[in-house]
């Protein structure tokens, strides 16, 4: 099953795909629909829910399960789900942060996931056998749901923290490993050094660096994993694609446009990329409005929904 997974994945996109919501968190679930209807439609291999940029970890049992129930309904293209500690969930111990990810990780399964991408735990940062409880971690996951497993190597300020080059290879070498995503933000030599790691372990090398994302095809990753396409999936296929297949013209015009997008999107205060995503998702269609919410991050000016606005109506300009 993972190597099968491997092959229908490896050179394609997976949007990190949005939960339409309004002001207060309320999941919209016809929007919802909407979305997901739309977005099966676009050339991808496949879509990441429960992500971060889906807020995944915010969304409580109910919701949670009725996002992946719709995006299942809507397509018949593999769904990573994301598997981590639900904020709602109390832990006073790392071994409840663990167990509450297996538990996730179980639920992802039983509601049709293809397979599950691990969020880290801190913690394990700080302990001296932090390295091992990590693999054993993923062993876990892999062992109660039945699912591939996707690595996580997620920077610090979205909960993360930096995976040396030897978790990356432990954690690639497991059995049910589908491969590693990697999100570091601004960090490009953990990036390249990761993706070294990785080389020659037949995994997927998964960047979900949506301000590196030319760069990191250029140091090795095959496949991408990213919250830039949920609003903006054809800019960013455009990218992979003309780097899978040689044409390098194109590769540098496309993803040219799109650091332009990610520019107008990700920056400081980082977590408002969630709500500047879905403003781009709102401008193209994809959803309405009053769903076009993100309660759970910082409270942005007007002058930054200008900004993703004004570039948008640039790139189609251009055409």
């Amino acid at each position: 099953m993972t190597d099968e997974l491997r092959r229908r994945l490896r050179g394609t996109v997976l949007p990190a795909v949005l939960t339409p919501m309004d002001d207060r968190g309320v999941v919209d679930h016809e929007a919802l629909r909407g979305y997901a209807g739309r977005m099966a439609a676009q050339p991808v291999g496949g879509f990441a829910v429960w992500a971060h940029t889906g807020r995944g970890l915010y969304l409580d049992d109910v919701d949670r399960a009725q996002v992946l129930r719709t995006w299942r309904e809507a397509t018949d293209k593999p769904l990573v789900a994301g598997a981590g500690v639900p904020r709602g969930v109390r832990t006073a111990t790392v071994e409840d942060a663990v167990e509450a990810t297996v538990a996730m990780a179980v639920r992802a399964a039983e509601l049709g996931a293809d397979a599950v991408m691990v969020y880290p735990l801190a913690e394990f940062a700080r302990l001296p056998d932090g390295h091992e409880r990590a693999v054993r971690l993923h062993e876990r996951v892999a062992e109660a749901s039945g699912l591939p497993v996707l690595g996580f190597f997620l920077h610090g300020e979205a909960g993360g923290y930096a995976y040396p080059p030897g978790l990356v290879r432990d954690l690639l070498a497991l059995p049910h490993s589908l491969g590693l995503k990697l999100a570091t933000l601004d960090r490009a030599m953990a990036c390249q050094d990761a993706i070294r790691a990785a080389q020659g372990t037949g995994r997927l090398v998964v960047t979900g660096e949506d301000r590196m994302f030319g760069p990191s095809l250029m140091w090795g990753a095959d496949t991408a994993l990213v919250g830039i396409a949920a609003a903006q999936a054809p800019l960013t296929t455009a990218v992979l694609g003309a780097w899978a297949g040689g044409d390098h013209d194109a590769f540098v015009a496309a993803s040219a446009r799109l650091d332009r997008f990610a520019e107008a999107t990700f920056y400081a205060p980082i977590e408002g990329y969630v709500q500047r995503m879905h403003w781009a998702a709102a401008w193209e269609g994809l959803i309405p409005e009053q769903a076009a919410h993100d309660p759970y991050g910082p409270r942005l000016r007007g002058a930054e929904r200008e900004r993703v606005v004004r570039c948008l109506e640039e790139l189609a300009k251009e055409g």
